[in-house]
C-alpha cells in the first residue's frame, strides 16, 4: 500500500479539485484507490446525514466503497478553523483516531489519497497540527500551489516546513486561480528552480474544470514509486 497527502499553500487554492482528480487518475490506471478527508469544517444536509462536499467528491471518485465515517472521521457544521469548531462543539480531534481511520482505509486499498484541510499547518487542537498526522504515517506530500500574488513565499514556506519534518515532497501542482496573472510563467519558473520535487502538472484557469480535464494535466509517472 502507498499513500499521498495533498496539501495546499492556502485555503481556496484548488486542493480539493486536484486531490479528487488525482484519485480519478489513479483509479483510471486500475487498482483499489481509497480516500480520506481526516478533518472537515463545513457540513451540508443529505439523505444520509451531515456530509462535507469535498469528502463526498473524494468518496465518489474512489474505486472502493468505504463508510463515510472512515473517509471523514471529524466533520463540523461551521466553515471555521476545525480546532475552534472542535472546542465549540465539545468533540475534540484525536490524532490516534485519525491514524486508526487511515490504517483501516489503507488495509482495503492499494493506494490512498488523503486531502488535508486549509494549509499545511492547520491546527487540530491546542498543540498539534494536521502535519502531525502526516508525520505519524510518514506520508509523502503533494503540494497544490495556487498561482496568485504571494504564492512564491507561501509555496516555499510550505515546502520548507514539510521537509523540516523529515517528510518527502512527492511533487507539486501549479493551479491557475485567475484568467490572467501577471508574470505567471515567471512565478512557475522560479518555483521549478527552487523546489527539487517535480512539477506534476499545470492546471490552467477554467471555472468549468472536470475531474477528467484536471487529471489530464497531471503526470503520475513523476511521482516517486
Amino acid at each position: 500500500m502507498s499513500g499521498y497527502f495533498v496539501t495546499g499553500t492556502d485555503t481556496e487554492v484548488g486542493k480539493s479539485l486536484v486531490a479528487t482528480a488525482l484519485v480519478h487518475a489513479f483509479a483510471e490506471n486500475g487498482g483499489l484507490i481509497g480516500v480520506m478527508k481526516p478533518v472537515a469544517a463545513g457540513a451540508i444536509e443529505t439523505a444520509e446525514g451531515l456530509r462535507n462536499g469535498d469528502a463526498i467528491a473524494l468518496q465518489n471518485a474512489a474505486s472502493i466503497s468505504l463508510p463515510y465515517e472512515l473517509i471523514n472521521p471529524y466533520l463540523y457544521n461551521d466553515s471555521i478553523a476545525p480546532h475552534i469548531a472542535a472546542n465549540q462543539s465539545g468533540r475534540t480531534i484525536e490524532l490516534a483516531q485519525l491514524v486508526d481511520a487511515y490504517l483501516q482505509v489503507s488495509d482495503r486499498a492499494d493506494r490512498v489519497v488523503v486531502e488535508g484541510a486549509g494549509g499545511w499547518l492547520l491546527p487540530i487542537d491546542d498543540e498539534l497540527t494536521l502535519a502531525d498526522f502526516v508525520v505519524a504515517l510518514q506520508l509523502p506530500v503533494v503540494v497544490v500551489v495556487g498561482l496568485r500574488l504571494g504564492c512564491l513565499n507561501h509555496a516555499l514556506l510550505t515546502i520548507e516546513s514539510i521537509q523540516q519534518r523529515g517528510l518527502t515532497v512527492a511533487g507539486w501542482v501549479a493551479n491557475s486561480l485567475m484568467p490572467q496573472m501577471e508574470v505567471e510563467q515567471q512565478n512557475i519558473d522560479t518555483l521549478v528552480q527552487r523546489i527539487s520535487a517535480p512539477l506534476l502538472g499545470r492546471v490552467p484557469f477554467n471555472p468549468d474544470h472536470t475531474l477528467e480535464s484536471v487529471a489530464a494535466c497531471l503526470d503520475l509517472s513523476l511521482l516517486p514509486v
